[in-house]
């Protein structure tokens, strides 16, 4: 799969959200859309970004972007992680990873010299036509919500 790029149309995708809720990013034109991808509910990393995102939640609400995580998780540990760290947003599961090869964010990971597969941690800022503006890769997961917000500020001027 070719390396989606700023400026880009996003793909659309439908997938089930922590309620089972099926949800396409289609639904969501007319909004800014921050689509965050996200390796493993409850671990650390993964509860540290979330958790900023939902600190950071009602000036995301103000500024009429919505949030979705999405992971490989199944929809009944995203119901379980959201429930847990009251998150206010929608945490969609791709099992099956077809919508994380498609933007490219599932592949080849070191940790302490061994490689394998997995999710890359990386955020895609969509704008309301469903146009890519821009792409965070290797996020710092506490620092994520800050850093998009003062993206949005710029892009929304």
């Amino acid at each position: 799969m070719a390396k989606l790029t700023k400026g880009r149309m996003a793909p659309d995708f439908t997938l089930p959200d922590q309620e089972g809720k099926e949800r396409s990013l289609k639904d969501f034109q007319g909004s800014w859309v921050l689509l965050y991808f996200y390796p493993k509910d409850d671990t650390t990393g993964c509860t540290k970004e979330a958790c900023a995102i939902r600190d950071e939640f009602p000036k995301f609400k103000k500024m009429k972007a919505v949030v979705l995580g999405m992971s490989a998780d199944t929809t009944a540990s995203h119901k379980k992680f959201a429930k847990k760290y009251h998150l206010p947003f929608i945490l969609l599961s791709d099992t099956l990873k077809k919508v994380l090869k498609k933007y490219n964010v599932y592949g080849k990971k070191k940790f302490m010299g061994r490689e394998y597969r997995g999710i890359l941690r990386t955020s895609f800022l969509i704008d309301p036509k469903g146009r890519i503006v821009k792409i965070y890769e290797k996020v710092k997961p506490a620092l994520h919500a800050e850093e998009v917000l003062g993206d949005l500020k710029v892009f929304q001027k």
